[in-house]
């Protein structure tokens, strides 16, 4: 199955579509324009880019909110917090200070106000 990214007029994921392989599959090769054509066809929708759960395709999964920047050819995630800086390697979102190491027990929570990671005991 191959999953298409619907975007709007500012390259905003406003949904994720599933279409079936044999539909994007010309002469044994996969082409990402048969999918947006189907598309098109279907939806009368033209803004579409291909996305994979595996992130082989435009760095990340698109998802609904994610952006499509067509200077990379990427997709990326809502800015979890005003902080946060994109890595330009990896296209990923992160913080000022990096999250301590895990301890058994605990998890870290981002404290925007503080910029800091905040130990957390799960048991409450």
């Amino acid at each position: 199955m191959a999953h298409f990214a619907k975007l709007d007029e500012n390259n905003v994921v406003l949904a994720v579509h599933v279409v079936n392989n044999d539909v994007i599959t010309i002469d044994g090769v996969e082409s990402e324009q048969a999918g947006i054509i189907f598309l098109t066809e279907l939806h009368g929708h033209l803004l579409w880019k291909q996305t994979s759960y595996n992130s082989n395709t435009r760095a990340n999964y698109a998802g609904i909110g994610c952006t499509y920047d067509p200077d990379f050819d990427v997709f990326i995630a809502p800015r979890p917090y005003p902080s946060w800086k994109l890595n330009y390697t990896n296209y990923k979102w992160e913080a000022p200070v990096a999250m301590p190491e895990e301890i058994e027990g605990f998890f870290w929570r981002w404290s925007e106000i503080n910029k800091e990671w905040i130990k957390v005991d799960i048991n409450g």
